[in-house]
This record gives C-alpha cells, structure tokens and sequence, in this order.
C-alpha cells in the first residue's frame, strides 16, 4: 500500500486565490487537490502556475459561476464531466477523475438560494440525479471518494447556531435528508470518523462576520466521504485554517485526509 493525501478547497475564484493555492500546494504535496467556484472559462484556467508547481489539472468552468478542477501530482487514468443524465449536464459543477485504486469525485452542490427559490427545487434534485449518477456508474464495493462543496451541514454540532440556523437552504431537515440518501449509497463522513462529536469544526467562515474564524462563527459544509474499502484505511481528515487566515482569502477553507490505498 501507499499513502494517498487529497484535499478539497472552495476556492471562490482560482486566479484570485492562486497566491495562496500554489504555496499551499507545494508545502503539503497532496496527491489531489479538488477546487470548487474556480470561477473561470476554460481557456483563462492557470494551467502554468500549477503546472510549475508540479501538477497535472484537469477543469471545467464558466466565467463568475462554478467552476470545478482537479489537480494531481499524477495524470488520472479517466475523468468524466457532469451528472451524464438527462438533466442540465452540470459539467461545471462534477468532475470525476480515476486514479489507480480510487476513483474521486469533486462536487459543487447547488446553494438552493432560498427556500421558496426554483434553485432550492434543483438543490434537492441534484442530490437525487447524483445518487443516480452512483448507481449506474460506481459501485460501494470499490474505493471511491466524494467530495467538494456539498452545502449541507449535516449535524447541529456543523453550525455555530443551530437553534437560529434552522431552515437556512445548507441546514435544514430537506437538505439533510437529501444528502443522507445519497451518503447511504456507501459513503462514510471521513471527518467525523476521525473526529466523533466533535462540535466547533469549520470549514467555511462568512466574510460578512469580522473575525469569523477566531469567533468561531462558522459552518462545516466541504466534506469528504469514502466508501467502506477506504474508509476503514483512513489514517487521518483535519481541517487547516490558515488559508482563511491569509490575505485575500476565500471565505472556505482547505479540508484533507490521507489514506492507505
């Protein structure tokens, strides 16, 4: 076996952000980097800078909106864009890049806006289309990682506030019960595998709040899933705060975990 570190890391524009993703890169040397909100077209996507720092990236976006890309120290042997379904293909928002022994999706889960919003109606679909997508295309039997921007909080402990939160468009009973389908295909939540009732753990910090991460004002909404084969070699998830912290941060941060596979 070798060990297999991948992150994700909503990035609220790549070619903003690239001063602080590059260094992040190079210090921790992860296998894979999964990025969200990219918030580019394809054709202005920093592919030298990662290039330079020693990764192959694959990407799909549009300009101000979306936007997924993987980065790997290693080429993927196959990737697939969008929900491949009859729906809106999304490719801007999925990307599934297969590596030997793991395949990984990086998802961008649509916000829902607002509760009585049409995009709330497509949040909920799209957790629905996804689940499908697992099921004519993966199998739980296989290691297979999910992750990105999921916007779900999943527990009461994933929010400061839940008391006030509730019913928010990334905390509520629809919203957990659609993520909970798609997680009961044969995902485990890595993070709380290593870290059980552990309150108080954020990933993203809402630059409306000053001070948001020393106040603790945050939400846990980028996860990372495993299916069983990887999840009971799981050796590690953490969250690293200090790209929120730097200047000119995106208002996510990096979430990680290592495996043996």
């Amino acid at each position: 076996m070798s060990r297999f570190k991948i992150a994700t890391y909503n990035v609220n524009s790549i070619r903003s952000r690239l001063p602080i993703v590059i260094p992040w890169l190079k210090e921790n040397r992860p296998d894979v980097l999964c990025m969200q909100e990219t918030k580019v077209d394809d054709a202005r996507f920093p592919v030298a800078e990662f290039a330079a720092a020693g990764y192959h990236v694959v990407f799909k976006g549009e300009k101000q909106y979306n936007g997924v890309a993987v980065a790997s120290l290693k080429k993927p042997q196959d990737v697939f864009y969008g929900l491949a379904d009859d729906g809106p293909a999304d490719v801007a928002r999925l990307i599934r890049a297969d590596f030997p022994g793991v395949s990984v999706i990086n998802a961008y889960v649509p916000q829902g806006r607002d509760r009585d919003a049409l995009q709330f109606i497509y949040k909920l679909e799209w957790f629905k289309r996804l689940r499908h997508y697992l099921e004519r295309s993966l199998t739980p039997d296989k290691p297979v990682i999910w992750l990105g921007d999921l916007n779900v909080a999943p527990e009461n402990i994933d929010v400061h506030d839940p008391k006030r939160l509730l019913g928010h468009v990334c905390f509520m009973p629809e919203v957990r019960e659609a993520f909970a389908a798609v997680k009961s295909w044969g995902f485990e939540d890595i993070f709380r595998r290593h870290h059980p009732g552990e309150a108080g753990q954020y990933t993203f910090f809402d630059y409306r709040v000053p001070g948001a991460v020393d106040k603790g004002v945050g939400w846990r909404i980028d996860h990372i899933l495993a299916t069983a084969p990887l999840a009971k070699r799981s050796l590690d998830c953490r969250i690293d705060l200090r790209p929120r912290l730097m200047e000119r941060p995106s208002d996510h941060t990096v979430l990680m975990a290592e495996f043996d596979i």
